[in-house]
């Protein structure tokens, strides 16, 4: 496990009052200059805290990681510290069972994947009918028999250390009358007869993430399904994340949204100083699950909220069904309300799938500025252009046209491009300022540009771009430094803050 960085503000000296685990590194009463070039992945407060020292806390810890003993008198400079870190009480009589049990929760690489369903062997022995959707899932149909059995597992294990706990997650639907049974047994690690253990999670637990905690040696996972009955089932993705054991998913303090059919929706809030704007950042396309641009949005120093997804192969361009799309709505603006904000005080902003989420989703707030990079406008086109444009180059688009479609042809291309320009057509852009940085011969959706020109200058709005040459993901560095500066730059201006 990588070192826990934690920085302890007491008049005593932890390491010799307390038994801290190998893999904590204490920093116990640091100078201002150490404090403000490090971010801690812990902090407690034991002592009284200078305005300096809260101030500089800021910057160098992490919301909901911010630990206040009992003890400690709530001055108004902790008070409001407290409030802006999504801060935690801590009873001192707790101290130690706190480094005993809890701190390993707060390590400062958070991990999440997805087993993908091409890795599925599906049993010999099912006689019923197979049908494989792309990459997103198999669908089994047939007489499953009246007893459960081994219907199929998965090729791959799972690594799962001494002391480590995961979350996982199963994507499936089911017809009524068929059940079934995730088996998961752990065998020593370099051993493929040696069982350790063995859990078995029925229907109604997969409907929620599910917890594999370790506390014997080091092994491997190996995961199969059983089911019995007749009809069909349906088996999408086996998402498998380092667990925090409920201090929050992939980051502390993150959450994780689902609508009925099981879509997940992941969304991480970092209160800042609580003053405009708030950052709200979409993830872009990734297989490794979790939340991207923290370090940027934690730099701004202003609120920030990223949203990121799981679904496919490494994401569906945040579009849906309608129950999933209002759902995110409902996050954006819960935040915004929380920070007692407008719409003209958040900047929606990504890179590449992030810019589709920032630019569908801006017609629901009417933002201050849209911050985009590589944008990709019109998804039918993304994935029509796999077939002669770009061969080969992005075939999980042709997922993400049947997943909100139903169809591949020519008119479920059409409807999927209206989509976002629909909603554009009805937007109210007079006072939002739209920054683009594009690639000029992108090979993803190569009018994307030019379309939101069009789109954007009848609206009224103001549009910023610049253009580099190359296709799609030629020149990412190009553009992602353009995006940091003009972002940085509006921050200054528009907003009259100081951003480093």
């Amino acid at each position: 496990m990588d070192d826990i960085k934690t920085l302890v503000f007491s008049d005593e000296d932890w390491n010799e009052k307390y038994n801290i685990p190998a893999y904590v590194k204490v920093y116990l009463n640091a100078e201002l200059e150490e404090i403000r070039k490090n971010l801690y992945d812990v902090v407690f407060v034991n002592r009284n805290l200078s305005i300096d020292e809260a101030n500089s806390l800021y910057a160098s810890s992490k919301a909901y990681s911010l630990f206040i003993t009992d003890d400690v008198e709530l001055s108004h400079t902790i008070k409001k510290l407290f409030i802006c870190r999504k801060g935690l009480l801590l009873p001192s009589a707790g101290i130690q069972s706190f480094f005993d049990n809890e701190i390993r929760n707060f390590y400062p690489k958070p991990y999440g994947e997805k087993f993908q369903p091409r890795n599925i062997i599906i049993s010999h022995e099912f006689k019923g009918s197979v049908f494989w959707k792309g990459f997103s899932g198999v669908e089994l149909e047939g007489d499953f028999g009246e007893q459960y059995h081994q219907i199929l597992y998965w090729k791959n294990t799972i690594p799962i250390k001494k002391g480590q706990c995961l979350d996982m997650y199963l994507e499936f639907t089911r017809s009524e009358d068929v059940s079934l049974i995730l088996s998961v047994s752990q065998y020593r690690a370099g051993s493929v007869a040696q069982l350790q253990q063995h859990w078995e999670f029925d229907k109604a637990r997969l409907k929620e993430v599910f917890c594999i905690d370790n506390m014997l040696d080091d092994g491997n996972l190996f995961v199969t399904i059983k089911a019995k009955g007749k009809g069909k089932l349906s088996i999408g993705g086996l998402h498998d994340r380092y667990s925090r054991r409920g201090y929050g998913y992939f980051l502390p303090g993150g959450e994780i949204y689902k609508t009925s059919s099981g879509e997940e929706i992941f969304c991480y809030f970092d209160p800042g100083d609580m003053k405009p704007p708030l950052n709200i950042y979409f993830s872009g396309y990734k297989t490794r699950e979790g939340f991207e641009g923290y370090n940027l949005m934690k730099n701004m120093g202003t609120p920030f909220l990223l949203i990121a997804e799981g679904r496919l192969e490494g994401g569906c361009f945040y579009m849906g069904e309608d129950e999933y799309e209002k759902l995110l709505v409902r996050i954006i603006k819960k935040y915004i309300d929380e920070l007692g904000f407008e719409g003209s005080d958040v900047i929606m902003s990504g890179l590449s799938m992030g810019t589709t989420g920032a630019l569908y989703y801006s017609p629901d707030v009417s933002p201050h500025a849209v911050i985009i990079g590589k944008p990709l406008a019109s998804i039918g086109d993304v994935a029509a252009n796999e077939l002669h444009y770009r061969p080969g180059g992005f075939p999980t688009s042709l997922d993400v046209l049947y997943h909100i479609t139903g169809n591949t042809d020519q008119d479920a291309i059409e409807r999927l491009n209206k989509r976002l320009w629909d909603k554009f057509e009805r937007a109210d852009f007079a006072e939002t300022t739209f920054v683009i940085s594009y690639m000029i011969e992108d090979d993803y959706d190569k009018m994307a540009h030019d379309r939101l020109i069009e789109h954007l200058n009848s609206a009224g709005a103001k549009v910023y771009s610049k253009g580099l040459h190359g296709r799609h993901n030629d020149n990412t560095g190009g553009i992602v430094y353009w995006f940091n500066d003009r972002y940085k730059q509006i921050i200054k201006d528009d907003f009259r803050r100081d951003v480093v």
